[in-house]
């Protein structure tokens, strides 16, 4: 760079000050005229029957974390000293013995992957996911193979599938790092009754010195099941904080040991020569979560099922009154309290398909998102709504299929 620009560029940096910089943004609009931001920028917001699903923005934020993260953004902080001070809040709400604000349940999983193996071990840290002359497999059940697994496979390990409590007990052997396990992938209410219960899988792992971490993204609400599952001696567990918690959408917690949880800590950010450094929190995102985590904790989780089934039997009954269609509940799921209604009718002699239906409700105005039934027709998951949703689906519908 020429002596000319660079002080042409020094005295221009010193002419610069925050003042300078805000004049240069966009005069704000008049609030009787202003757009939001989705407005601004020609983005439709939908209203959400399908579900915690990521790609639509999983859960709506509750409103008072916002004036918290801008806040927090004002000020500088050590982030182990908030990271600390957060997490001792978090285990004593999940009772374990430590916890971390991770990027999501999949960040959990990774990190808690990471800690599984590489522990506070620096050169092994900095290795990852060079497995060399590190514990390399992690067991899981065939029946809790799932895509968010790869945040387990991206570490570097070898996935052992088992099927039975006995081909569990072989396959736990000198290169065995970790078990992943799915609480919520059961049929029942209790802990663990699934193909090899949670107890019998503990009954191997823990003799072993194999640590079990559970993804519990799925478990939620209520909050119980979190201190439930904790006290059954799991050693970690992934929790999402974007979904039904209602946190930021890209935060969750790692909850559990504290040797575990705090060689995640050093797996992750903000270490720079980490396999989880670019899955960095933020100040903003570790205190909108604990905040969000706080409150979940206490709500009335009986009276949020009341109204999800208030809003599910309107819609059953609204629906069911369109000429030609035909509305039935399920599958319900018992531990989260999902509540679903199902829309079948007669394509041929209607002339919609469930498909153009769905593409209809998106495209229309207000957008509705919906999924198809696997059994024909649509399905409207009524899950995290709020009052008002059920009768601008209904009316949607009503465009849709006319009397």
């Amino acid at each position: 760079m020429s002596t000319s620009l660079r002080n042409s560029r020094r005295h221009w940096l010193k002419g610069v000050g925050l003042g300078s910089l805000t004049q240069a943004l966009p005069a704000a609009e008049p609030t009787s005229a202003r757009r939001t931001v989705y407005e601004r920028l020609g983005v439709r917001p939908v209203i959400n029957f399908r579900g915690t699903y990521t790609t639509i923005g999983a859960s709506k934020q509750w409103p008072e974390l916002f004036e918290a993260q801008a806040e927090a953004a004002r000020e500088y902080v050590v982030l182990e000293e908030l990271q600390d001070a957060i997490g001792r809040r978090l285990a004593e709400l999940a009772g374990t013995e430590a916890a971390m604000v991770s990027t999501g349940a999949a960040g959990s999983i990774a990190i808690g992957t990471y800690a599984c193996i590489a522990g506070e071990d620096p050169d092994r840290i900095k290795r990852l996911p060079d497995l060399t002359g590190m514990k390399d497999e992690v067991i899981i059940q065939r029946v809790h193979r799932i895509s968010y697994d790869h945040a387990v496979r991206g570490a570097g390990t070898k996935i052992v599938e088992v099927e039975t409590p006995e081909q569990l007990e072989r396959a736990i052997g000198p290169r065995t790092a970790m078990m992943y396990f799915l609480p919520g992938n059961t049929n029942d209410r209790e802990w663990g009754k699934d193909w090899i219960r949670l107890e019998d899988t503990l009954k191997r792992t823990k003799p072993a010195g194999v640590p079990v971490l559970a993804d519990c993204a799925n478990i939620l609400p209520p909050w119980d099941n979190i201190p439930k599952l904790a006290k059954s001696g799991v050693d970690l567990m992934a929790i999402s904080g974007g979904k039904h918690m209602r946190g930021p959408q890209c935060s969750g917690i790692l909850a559990g040991r504290e040797d575990l949880v705090r060689a995640a800590w050093l797996n992750s950010n903000p270490h720079s020569d980490s396999n989880g450094r670019p899955m960095k929190v933020g100040r903003e995102e570790m205190v909108a979560l604990y905040l969000a985590c706080e409150k979940y904790a206490s709500l009335d989780f009986e009276r949020i099922d009341r109204e999800n089934a208030m809003q599910a039997r309107k819609i059953a009954r609204g629906l069911g009154r369109i000429p030609g269609i035909r509305t039935s509940r399920g599958p319900f799921e018992r531990m989260r309290r999902v509540h679903r209604v199902n829309v079948t009718w007669d394509e041929n002699r209607i002339g919609v398909t469930a498909r153009q239906a769905e593409q209809e409700l998106m495209e229309g105005e207000p957008r509705i998102a919906v999924t198809r039934s696997s059994a024909g027709g649509l399905q409207f998951a009524v899950f995290m709504n709020e009052a008002g949703d059920e009768e601008a689906a209904i009316q949607r519908m009503r465009e849709i299929f006319p009397s």
